[in-house]
């Protein structure tokens, strides 16, 4: 069994748990399955109150697309949730990932 089957089999018992929706998206991002991967993140960004790591490795999975302006929103909008939620590490690292977008754009 994979590690992905091992870590969907998890999520079966305890479908909730945003540990484990953040796992299985990693799973895919790891795997190059771009399209699982980015409609994990976004469940994830989309949950009430969203879970902000997703916001980062979605806006990294983004860029890696050359989806640059929308890698740019995700984060501004990552920046503001982790800022919400007393997340001043994940901020500062979307916030200077975010910088390096701005010269990259340049």
């Amino acid at each position: 069994m994979s590690r992905l089957e091992k870590l969907q089999e998890m999520l079966a018992e305890d479908p909730a748990d945003t540990f484990l929706q953040y796992a299985i998206a990693m799973e895919h991002k790891s795997a190059g399955n771009v399209e699982d991967s980015e409609r994990g993140f976004r469940k994830l960004t989309g949950l009430s109150p969203p879970y902000v790591p997703a916001f980062f490795m979605l806006g990294q999975l983004l860029a890696g697309e050359d989806r640059i302006e929308e890698s740019r929103a995700v984060l501004r909008e990552g920046i503001g949730q982790a800022r919400s939620q007393n997340e001043h590490h994940a901020a500062g690292e979307m916030s200077e990932f975010l910088a390096t977008l701005g010269r990259l754009g340049e």
